[in-house]
């Protein structure tokens, strides 16, 4: 866990406060101990706004998954700058599941997109079909990525990203 390795961990979302927390399961003995760090639930359940992030002060930027990424994160400016930022300073930018939709757009200080000719993984198009969701979702995930100039590594259905 990034807690045990020393890191301090900070929690935004595009309009702060406290955001959606979507499928996690309390059984999992990691979930139940980070949320119930009365720490981490306070930082969870207060985020930040994006404007409240000095990204000079991050090692690393990292999107969760869940469906709300697609409608929330891919055309957020404020958190697309500060990813770039985050990354054209050494620092690491990863996401899973649908996460990867907050890293779309953004663009380098040499005006190319992050994932243009890296290798990158999300939810794929048959898992959206699986979950009978490619007509609800505002675009196709793995398509996107790919459009973008990504190198697409696809997974099998449900498995790890």
């Amino acid at each position: 866990m990034l807690t045990e390795a020393g890191y301090e961990i900070d929690f935004v979302s595009p309009k702060g406060g406290n955001p959606p927390v979507d499928g996690f399961d309390l059984s999992d003995p990691v979930n139940k101990k980070f949320w119930e760090d009365a720490g981490y639930n306070r930082k969870i359940t207060n985020s930040l706004q994006p404007s409240q992030v000095k990204p000079d002060d991050y090692a690393a930027i990292f999107y969760a998954g869940g469906h709300g990424a697609m409608w929330d994160l891919p055309l957020n400016n404020e958190l697309n700058k500060i990813a770039a930022s985050i990354y054209e300073n050494n620092g690491i930018v990863a996401a899973v599941c649908h996460g990867p939709a907050g890293i779309l757009n953004i663009q380098l200080s040499d005006g190319s997109y992050l994932v243009k000719g890296k290798k990158v993984n999300g939810f794929t198009n048959e898992e959206e079909e699986l979950v009978k969701l490619t007509g609800v979702v505002p675009f196709l995930l793995e398509d996107q990525l790919k459009e973008k100039g990504g190198i697409y590594e696809k997974s099998a259905p449900g498995s790890p990203m």
